[in-house]
């Protein structure tokens, strides 16, 4: 999603010519960017489980339907956030949407009794696809405790079975 104030600059640039398209065009860009990144989760999160403590996995276990989403969440934040940022940028640039969205605001911030917006995207994207991802993990979580046909592995099917018993 573009964050509020880009909603803002997007209704009022759908009448310039030029940036018709630009809501379409800049949240596919933006996408992108948010799949470029992805793909440097696996290590940060194999580091996340590696440094589990027993008693993180018996709170994970016993905890809410989504304590594992939480711990994740706690426990890799900051270094997702400082890997993907550059990624992000990196991969806005391969696109061209750092400066299509900086075209589009500095035209925005022309019209007349407009609240001048930042043309900066790369933290709420950064932001949204961390927040994308998570609910990615909380919604297989939530189906891996919900449903034991979605416990694949032999480890989920023994670790799993004692939460079905609490």
């Amino acid at each position: 999603m573009l964050p509020q104030e880009a909603q803002n600059v997007v209704s009022k640039l759908k009448a310039v010519p030029g940036f018709s398209n630009v809501e379409a065009d800049l949240t596919e860009r933006m996408n992108r960017a948010a799949e470029d990144a992805a793909t440097k989760a696996k290590p940060i999160f194999v580091k996340a489980i590696k440094d589990l403590t027993f008693q993180d996995a018996l709170n994970i276990l016993m905890g809410n339907q989504d304590a594992a989403t939480r711990y994740l969440e706690k426990s890799t934040y900051s270094p997702l956030y400082a890997e993907f940022k550059p990624i992000i940028q990196a991969s806005l640039d391969k696109v061209n949407a750092r400066e299509y969205w900086k075209s589009a605001v500095t035209a925005y911030n022309k019209i007349p009794l407009v609240t001048k917006t930042n043309p900066e995207l790369d933290d709420h994207v950064t932001k949204m696809a961390l927040k994308g991802m998570f609910e990615l993990v909380q919604k297989k979580e939530l189906g891996i405790r919900s449903d034991v046909s979605q416990r694949n592995s032999d480890i989920l099917k023994k670790v799993f079975a004692k939460q079905d018993k609490k």
